[in-house]
């Protein structure tokens, strides 16, 4: 039981990481499926493998459906770990799992995600895949399909993109953190438009230099960050050096420039967003 487990270790990783765009809880996914085998009457499995894939199948989708759920209804957006990867360890993951991919698949709904991943990558056939969603392999097809669309719809490119959007954020970053008012302008499109959520309401700001002189006011709180997703946008969450949720934000890049930023301050929709502090 053990060997066979240990043989499909790397592909049910791979698998729940497509499925949930966190290594994290991909690693505990896969944990989990390894208790759960361990339970398990050895003769009632015919075939590991895909009793493993469909156990990991069915952690993953609960996982994404009670994230995204609990998201939704705390705070209003949703915000998922883009990756427990520092950026430069994200840009040589390879084989079209990049942070544009990650991006894409995190639009979707939580089952068309799981059918879309477990065929297109994994070429698990609809049958099985549909005793997962509970669904007909007919009905999983069609999902699969829907989802298919959803993602060649989105058409953003893997790679290339990754780095533009990593390279404007780094930049602007690095720049409000040191106060640089002309770094901010040259990485900021000038019909930028800055969004951001408050205990007291929606503020908006149009123009680089507006723009430019609010992110000023951060520098220096932000003791720690992680990359995250945010309602499907790349972007990052920050906290103080107390551990308490500092901001949420998520960046729109164009042409090597920002030209939209959403920022969450707002105290009550930081605590709803349950992201262990990275420390």
């Amino acid at each position: 039981m053990t060997e066979a487990f240990e043989t499909q270790r790397d592909r049910l990783r791979a698998v729940a990481y497509r499925v949930l765009g966190s290594h994290a809880d991909a690693e505990d996914v896969v944990q989990e499926a390894w208790v759960r085998l361990a339970r398990q009457d050895q003769a009632t499995i015919a075939n590991p493998a895909a009793w493993l894939t469909t156990v990991v199948g069915r952690l993953s989708l609960d996982l994404l459906r009670s994230r995204q759920a609990r998201s939704e209804t705390a705070c209003g957006l949703v915000v998922t770990p883009a990756d427990d990867l520092a950026p430069d360890e994200q840009a040589v993951l390879g084989d079209s799992v990049g942070l544009a991919l990650l991006v894409v698949l995190d639009s979707l709904a939580p089952g068309e995600r799981l059918a879309f991943v477990l065929h297109d990558m994994f070429a698990v056939p609809f049958h099985e895949i549909g005793r997962i969603l509970g669904k007909s392999a007919d009905a999983t097809k069609m999902i699969a399909s829907r989802a298919r669309r959803k993602v060649r719809a989105a058409d953003r490119p893997v790679g290339g993109a990754d780095r533009e959007h990593r390279e404007a954020v780094r930049a602007f970053r690095a720049a409000a953190l040191g106060g640089d008012f002309e770094a901010l302008l040259r990485v900021l499109d000038p019909d930028v438009k800055l969004t951001v959520d408050t205990a007291g309401g929606v503020v908006v700001t149009l123009g680089a230099t507006a723009v430019a002189s609010g992110a000023r006011m951060f520098s220096g709180e932000a003791a720690r960050h992680r990359p995250v997703l945010v309602d499907g946008v790349p972007g990052h969450m920050s906290w103080r050096s107390d551990g308490t949720p500092l901001s949420v934000i998520a960046f729109t890049v164009a042409d090597g420039r920002i030209t939209g930023i959403r920022i969450v301050v707002d105290p009550a929709k930081l605590a709803a967003i349950r992201l262990p502090d990275p420390a």
